[in-house]
């Protein structure tokens, strides 16, 4: 029995999150490297929902944020026995499993972010998440309206990608059905053909990045692969930010490797309620509940002694 991590993505960012990092008076290396990529006023700006949520934005906030929040937990922590990263995610979930060091991590973040906002086919797109039936009806339901499917979140759970005007209609026939319908913030339809022009700029930043293979499990989002070289995580990379997340497998992955409890790192907790949803007698929190990285450890730990699974 061991410790999982699921690195977040966006959507989830919000004005207190993480106060335990943000207020640490000797912040880590990643949080300082955060004021060239950001400004120096970034901290400042959580109240500007519109700042916030734009990819240029969210995308190096995130990823600083949690390699930054790896660093003070990680001396706290046994091994993690896998990973997986959720879109954006995976990018701090490279830096935690050894594929690259936490300035590699920010500078690629920065990368798909700006290949992400120039890719004119995805203007006018966003993501809708739609949940309450079985996946293959609510895939008939986004087809019938020219929505392509983002992200598979579980058996009657999934985000959908398109045109604001499909996603609206199809929001429209969803509510009457009796299904229900988040409309998310992020910018753009992620992991979706709209984004297919996107994925040369962005492979050309990960073939320039210095990498390695994982040092430890690592689970591709893309098809919940475990890559055993640099090369191999490389192009599941490049492939997601235009296809199709299998978090849904990631997660049942995550399961068969006899996880006790698993750790949500970054703001919010929507990760772990999906997981909690599926497999309630091995928990899962986000880091953003606790009041310090030592209580995340405390919490840890306790889950880990109660089936022998704590070692130091």
């Amino acid at each position: 029995m061991s410790l999982g991590l699921l690195l977040g993505g966006q959507g989830r960012q919000h004005p207190a999150m993480l106060r335990w990092l943000l207020d640490d008076p000797s912040p880590p290396p990643e949080l300082r490297a955060l004021d060239a990529a950001l400004g120096e006023g970034w901290r400042q700006r959580f109240s500007d929902a519109a700042w916030l949520q734009r990819n240029r934005v969210a995308q190096p906030l995130l990823t600083g944020l949690m390699t930054a929040a790896w660093t003070r937990l990680q001396p706290l922590l046994p091994q993690p026995a896998a990973m997986a990263g959720y879109s954006v995610g995976e990018l701090a979930a490279a830096r935690v499993a050894g594929v690259c060091d936490a300035d590699t991590a920010l500078r690629l973040a920065q990368a798909r972010a700006a290949a992400m906002d120039g890719c004119a086919a995805a203007r006018g797109t966003g993501l809708m998440s739609l949940s309450g039936a079985a996946a293959p009806r609510l895939q008939s339901l986004a087809t019938a309206h020219g929505l392509e499917c983002a992200i598979s979140l579980g058996p009657q759970r999934a985000v959908f990608g398109g045109p604001l005007a499909a996603l609206a209609a199809a929001a429209r026939a969803a509510r009457a059905r009796g299904l229900q319908v988040q409309q998310l913030t992020v910018p753009l339809a992620s992991h979706t053909s709209w984004l297919r022009d996107a994925v040369p700029g962005w492979a050309a930043a990960l073939a320039r990045a210095p990498l390695c293979a994982p040092a430890l499990p690592l689970l591709t989002a893309v098809d919940a692969g475990l890559p055993r070289s640099a090369q191999a995580w490389r192009e599941a990379a490049a492939r997601q930010i235009a296809a199709p997340l299998a978090w849904s497998d990631c997660l049942e992955a995550l399961a068969e490797r006899n996880v006790r409890c698993v750790l949500e790192i970054g703001p919010g907790d929507a990760l772990a309620r999906l997981w909690n949803e599926r497999w309630p007698e091995r928990p899962a929190r986000s880091i953003d509940e606790f009041g310090s990285a030592q209580a995340v450890a405390r919490w840890v730990e306790r889950q880990l002694q109660a089936t022998g699974g704590w070692a130091g």
